[in-house]
């Protein structure tokens, strides 16, 4: 599909010499973007752990049962109704984010895909208090090396994967369906399926979304759409971050040592 692509927009006056490096710079701004939004998330899940946690217990308002000590804006975000807006927060951003797109500027969505990063750190900010540091930055970098690999492949392979699409996000309602389930059973079994069938799901959505992104550019490529080009690459970084925080907190989940 991608060479009949080619062969269109060459006859349409774009090179293919053109057409491949716009795509290069496509991947980039995309890949340069998803690892922008990671460094915010990261930055910010740290910073409100560390102050949500203290060593002095003149300033603790709680004990959790691992021993840690939370001020009181981390029993606030973390033991209070609070939670739960939290928690579901980054859900509604990338909602917001998908129904609005077409009246965005791809600077605006740049800028809403950054704060919705901020807002996923926050809601993540949790696992510093529940894994090891060590731990922590063990599964990031396992999960570097496996989301570098599939999406590799997702862009250089020629198999069509689209067919897998629809069934790869049949999987995801279903993970978040069954998650939201476990909320209440709170069963170490369940978790252990959710997150061991969600690393499986993740992986195929990271070489999918990256053949995805591909195929989109290819199909706008030459068009003259250099606005939308740079929305799709806005919402590919949304696809690709999605896919490796989802790996990497199933990943955590099965493997990550608890404090």
């Amino acid at each position: 599909m991608a060479q009949q692509q080619t062969i269109r927009r060459s006859a349409a006056g774009v090179s293919a010499a053109d057409i491949d490096a716009g795509l290069r710079a496509h991947m980039s701004k995309v890949y340069g973007t998803m690892s922008v939004g990671m460094l915010i998330t990261a930055l910010a899940a740290w910073a409100i752990a560390g102050l949500a946690v203290t060593t002095d217990p003149s300033q603790a308002v709680i004990q959790m049962a691992n021993g840690k000590l939370l001020t009181s804006l981390g029993n606030t975000i973390y033991f209070t109704p609070l939670k739960w807006v939290i928690m579901f927060a980054p859900l509604a951003f990338v909602f917001g984010l998908s129904a609005g797109i077409n009246k965005l500027s791809a600077s605006a969505a740049q800028l809403v895909f950054y704060g919705f990063a901020a807002v996923m750190g926050l809601s993540l900010s949790s696992i510093f208090l529940v894994y090891t540091g060590y731990s922590i930055i063990q599964i990031f970098l396992i999960t570097s090396i496996a989301f570098a690999s599939l999406s590799l492949y997702g862009y250089t392979t020629k198999r069509n994967l689209s067919a897998m699409g629809s069934f790869l996000m049949m999987g995801v309602v279903g993970l978040i369906v069954a998650s939201i389930v476990n909320i209440w059973l709170a069963s170490p079994a369940l978790m252990f399926a959710i997150s061991a069938i969600g690393v499986l799901i993740f992986a195929g959505l990271t070489a999918y979304d990256t053949q995805k992104i591909k195929t989109i550019y290819l199909e706008m490529a030459g068009t003259g759409q250099d606005e939308m080009i740079g929305k799709a690459a806005i919402m590919g970084a949304l696809s690709l971050y999605l896919d490796f925080i989802n790996m990497f907190m199933f990943l955590l989940h099965l493997f990550g040592n608890r404090e």
